[in-house]
Formats: C-alpha cells, structure tokens, sequence
C-alpha cells in the first residue's frame, strides 16, 4: 500500500512520483498562518500488473475456454453460446478493471473510486460470471455442487447468503476496518476476497443455471432481493449523508479533482445508494423474464407428455 501523502505547508509538491504516473490536482491548504493557499499533489492513476492477480485472471479464462469448447462441441449453440462466453468474458474484466487497472490505486486515493471497486467485484463480476454458465458448461462439477450444498447445512440456505452479504458490506465500512484495509496490503485482500465470496454466494442463489434444492422460487426472489438491497442502501445513505468524515485515512489527502474528503465520501455513499437500486430493478426484470420462460417451457413439457 502507498501511504497517504500529507499536505504541507509552504511549499507545493512537485508532483513527480517515482514509478509513477501522477495527475495533478490542486489541494486547499493553510500556512503557519492559518491563510488557504493552493498547492499541487499528484494523483496516481497506474495500473497494478501483480503477477498473482494477472495469472489468476488468465487462468480463470483458460479453464472457462476449455470447458466452453467442450461443451460447444457436445450440445451446440444452446448449450455453450457466444453470449455466454462474452458474459465471463465481462466478469473476467470487471475483476481486472477493480484489480489491475487505475480504479484499485485511485480507490486508495478516493473513496468514491473505492466504492466503485467494491461493487465491481461484489456485484457485476459475480453476476457476469454467474450468467456465463449453463447446466452443459457445469455438467462435471454438478456432483460436486449438490454434495458441497448438502454438507454446508444452513451456510447453503439462501439466507445465510443475505447474510453474508450484508454483513461483508457493513462490516468493511467500520472506519476502524475500512482504514486498516487500506493501510495493510493482507488486510486489504481479505476485504476483497471477502466481497468476491459474498457476491457469488448471494448471485449464486438467484441466478444459478443449476437446479438445487434451495432454488428460490415463486416470491423468495423478490424477499430475497428486497432485504438484501434495502440492507445495504441504508448504507450508502449513511455514507452520502454522514455530516462527517468516517476514514481518516482520506483526510491526509486533503482537496483532490475539487473533492474534499467529506464531499468524496458523500459521492461514494450515493454511488453504493443508486447501484444498488438500479442492479435490483435489472435482476427483477430477469428473473421476471426467466420465471415466465421456465413456466412455458413446463407447460410445454406437459402437453407434449399428455400428447404421447
């Protein structure tokens, strides 16, 4: 983690950081005299290629590319379509987008941009790579899936999945957890690995292309949605409209692209706020569409089994 760069007064920085490409921005300071001036601070907008991240990336393609092949091969166009490759392919670049590219070192320089890196990888990532997969695609692993959904007892229910959800997003945005998180690089990965395993448990249970027992039907999807996102919109309207600054972590910074601590926090709070409202009204109208599909398709069964 690159610690915070303090405001100083008198003189302004530079602006020029080794190993890095920074943007200027001008930052409100004081002197000795307690009269504002203007000063400039880089703002580091470089990508982070970890080796660790990438190869993970990568092999998150591979082994999605060979199975989708496969299955391609095996069941044609509705079992393995290109729409369902480009659909991982998009959870696949979400991840990159929050990891590797400017968004995960700018997220350590606003919180607004760190809100964004959050939602990516609870949220859209889980859902595209969620979305990618059919029954043909998971055909070896569906085994595997009902015996690991029988041996979790209740930690496979879908509320522990709202739950879990809920929970990795509350317990993230305790100031004390959230500043350590960007203090401390073990930290930090905890909290993303913590994101991503909440976001697919939770998606999992709502969009999963395999039947399972705990498969929600009827109203649970709209329950089930409902709680989650009221759950973790009254946390973005905390944070937007918290009359104080809750990371000190950010405060070091100062003023930067003319958003001061407290007005970047109230960005990121109305970022989380609207994302969730507008990623609910989405997931309802698809599994509106995908209720109403299944329901023709058991109508359809049935005539043609009363038929034979």
């Amino acid at each position: 983690m690159r610690p915070a760069t303090p405001v100083t007064s008198g003189a302004a920085v530079d602006g020029v950081v080794r190993g890095h490409r920074p943007i200027l921005a001008v930052v409100t300071a004081r002197n000795s005299t307690g009269a504002s001036h203007f000063c400039v601070v880089p703002v580091d907008v470089s990508w982070t290629f970890s080796p660790a991240i990438v190869i993970a990336l990568a092999g998150y393609g591979a082994v999605y590319g060979v199975r989708w092949r496969k299955a391609r091969a095996q069941g044609g166009a509705r079992a393995a379509g290109w729409g369902r490759a480009a659909l991982w392919a998009t959870g696949v670049a979400c991840l990159a987008a929050a990891l590797i590219s400017p968004i995960d070192v700018l997220g350590e320089q606003f919180a607004s941009f760190h809100m964004v890196q959050h939602l990516l990888i609870a949220d859209l990532a889980p859902i595209a790579l969620i979305l990618g997969l059919t029954k043909w695609i998971l055909r070896p692993a569906t085994r595997w899936v009902h015996r690991v959904e029988r041996a979790a007892g209740p930690f496979a229910h879908p509320v522990f999945g709202v739950i879990a959800y809920v929970g990795a997003m509350w317990f993230w945005h305790v100031p004390a957890l959230y500043d350590a998180a960007l203090e401390h690089a073990p930290v930090h990965a905890l909290e993303h690995a913590s994101f991503f395993a909440a976001g697919l448990l939770y998606w999992w249970h709502l969009i999963s292309p395999i039947r399972t027992r705990l498969r929600l039907g009827g109203m649970g999807p709209i329950l089930y949605m409902g709680s989650t996102k009221i759950a973790v919109g009254l946390l973005g309207i905390v944070l937007a409209f918290s009359p104080t600054t809750l990371y000190a972590f950010y405060e070091s910074f100062g003023d930067r692209w003319g958003l001061s601590p407290l007005d970047d926090q109230h960005v990121a709070g109305l970022i989380m706020a609207l994302e969730q409202s507008i990623v609910m009204g989405i997931a309802l109208a698809y599994l509106f569409a995908r209720m109403l599909s299944e329901s023709e398709s058991e109508e359809q069964r049935a005539e043609r089994y009363e038929a034979a």
